[in-house]
């Protein structure tokens, strides 16, 4: 994102008031603003044609565009990325809005996806767009691998964790695999996994194929290797990002937007990197604004995403958690209520490791 603050600090205060309202009066109605309208509410006492011409420079420099032939202009993308990061003032979170997150933490849920589900549907029912959880790795040490045959093209993977947790993946066998081969494959496994964590058991195994190529089975081999991928990919399987409120952004679209929504659901649907959803925060904590095409996820969708990273009780980032509404966004409202989503999910993770 290129940085516009000196193009803001080049405008006077007329100027900075007039592009303020555009934006405002257009993220409240979705229609161009025209001249008239600022001259009923502006602090000093303007013509309209004074207006018209300090639009028009605006638009000069990039920051508003005419949608129509009338004389209405809205904000364009960098306009929108001006605004959010110079003007946007950023309401607190109202109450009625902190109790409905804070309900989350009352649910019973023992399953972890369970938990996050039902957060990421209270911040979709309540900033009525698309809400995104990234869930963490599960990190604790495994205890015991299975593979169990389901088809003749599917196969699932049950990795046992030392803290009871249970994961159970499917993936692609290769063909033609007997059953006697998927007892050698998590016989090999087992073997060295107990007490290894994921990132440890998946340096161990390329050693251990190395040394014993001659001892496993080439299917097996083929197998444990195709297990390796699916468990610690840079593409982590989907299951971990939970999309809740798709129906909000169908129902609020207009029609030539649904198709580019539609996409975007189908892209999430089908993305294996979704950890760029959590890369998109790396440059440290808090609340990150992606507007349109400046997040090559949804740049055919004309969205907005406000995403914002959970932190564990070591302080290190292991989740994210979002909103993704179109680019005519309460970015005021919007803001603050994902960046209190994250500290919440945060604390409650901290609190299950201390349970």
């Amino acid at each position: 994102m290129q940085d516009n603050q000196p193009l803001l600090s080049q405008m006077n205060d007329r100027t900075r008031e007039v592009f303020r309202r555009v934006v405002e009066g257009y993220l409240e109605s979705g229609n161009p603003v025209g001249s008239r309208t600022l001259t009923r509410n502006f602090s000093e006492k303007l013509s309209a044609a004074t207006i018209r011409n300090i639009m028009q420079d605006l638009e000069y420099m990039g920051l508003l565009e005419s949608p129509h032939v009338s004389a209405g202009r809205i904000p364009t993308q960098g306009g929108l990325r001006l605004f959010v990061d110079g003007l946007l003032e950023v309401d607190p979170v109202t109450a009625a809005d902190r109790e409905k997150l804070d309900a989350t933490r009352l649910s019973n849920e023992q399953d972890l996806g369970s938990m996050l589900e039902t957060v990421g549907k209270a911040l979709s029912s309540i900033t009525q767009g698309a809400s995104l959880v990234l869930a963490p790795k599960h990190e604790a040490p495994l205890k015991h691998i299975e593979f169990v045959s389901l088809t003749a093209d599917r196969a699932l993977v049950v990795l046992v964790f030392a803290d009871g947790h249970v994961e159970n993946r499917v993936f692609t066998p290769p063909p033609g695999l007997p059953p006697s081969t998927m007892r050698e494959a998590a016989n090999f496994l087992n073997a060295f996994a107990d007490g290894l964590g994921m990132g440890d058991l998946r340096r161990r195994i390329r050693t251990e194929i190395q040394r014993r190529r001659q001892e496993i089975d080439t299917l097996a081999r083929d197998l444990v290797e195709r297990g390796l991928a699916l468990w610690e990919n840079e593409g982590e399987p989907q299951e971990r990002l939970i999309v809740r409120g798709r129906a909000n952004l169908l129902e609020k679209g207009e029609a030539e937007d649904l198709t580019r929504i539609r996409e975007l659901f189908d892209d999430l649907e089908r993305k294996r990197d979704i950890a760029e959803v959590l890369e998109l925060t790396e440059d440290g904590e808090g609340v990150r604004i992606f507007i349109g095409s400046e997040n090559r996820l949804f740049s055919l969708t004309g969205s907005t995403l406000v995403v914002s990273p959970y932190i564990n009780a070591d302080r290190r980032i292991i989740g994210a958690v979002g909103v993704i509404g179109p680019t005519r966004l309460n970015y005021g409202r919007i803001v603050p209520i994902v960046d209190y989503t994250a500290q919440l999910v945060g604390r409650m993770l901290s609190g299950r490791a201390s349970e």
